[in-house]
Parts: structure tokens; sequence; C-alpha cells
């Protein structure tokens, strides 16, 4: 399962886009296969982006399936590790 995050996303768009994200995984939650979120199309965001996609690991741990982060703009893989929470939000193998 692919989810596919906006442009941007920041504190304001922040909530809508963790409900939505949360509701697709509950939608596909039978699929065993991975969710594969693509951060690809970020180019504007601030901390709360990796606040969303800890949501939504959360929601996919809790559903059984394996999460993964493509695309993670290096300025924000870096706010991840600054926070120390990189190893969260892992690439895909």
């Amino acid at each position: 399962m692919l989810l596919k995050l906006p442009a941007v996303l920041t504190h304001n768009q922040s909530s809508e886009w963790a409900r939505s994200l949360k509701l697709a995984v509950r939608a596909a939650a039978a699929d065993q296969t991975p969710v594969i979120a693509d951060a690809s199309p970020l180019t504007q965001f601030d901390s709360s982006a990796l606040a969303v996609l800890l949501d939504c690991r959360r929601e996919v741990l809790a559903v059984g399936r394996t999460f993964w982060v493509q695309g993670l703009p290096p300025r924000l893989r870096q706010l991840a590790g600054l926070y120390g929470i990189a190893t969260l939000i892992p690439a895909p193998a």
C-alpha cells in the first residue's frame, strides 16, 4: 500500500493528514503488504510532518503491518535524526 504525502505538510494540515492516513490504513487492514509513505512530494514542511509519519506508523503497526518511508527530504531526515526518531521512519529495504 502506497500513501502519498502532499507537497505542503505543516502544523495547519497535520491533523487532517494524520486522520486521512489512519483511515486509509484501517480501510486496508486486511491487506498484509507493507505500508509505504511516499514523502517525495514534500516541498514545504515542518516538524509536524514527522508527527504525522509517527502517527501513521503507530496505526500501521497496530494492524500488524510493516511501515516504511520513501523519498524523505534530506532536511526532514536531518530533523528526525536531531529528535532521535530516524530509526522509527525507515526507508524501504
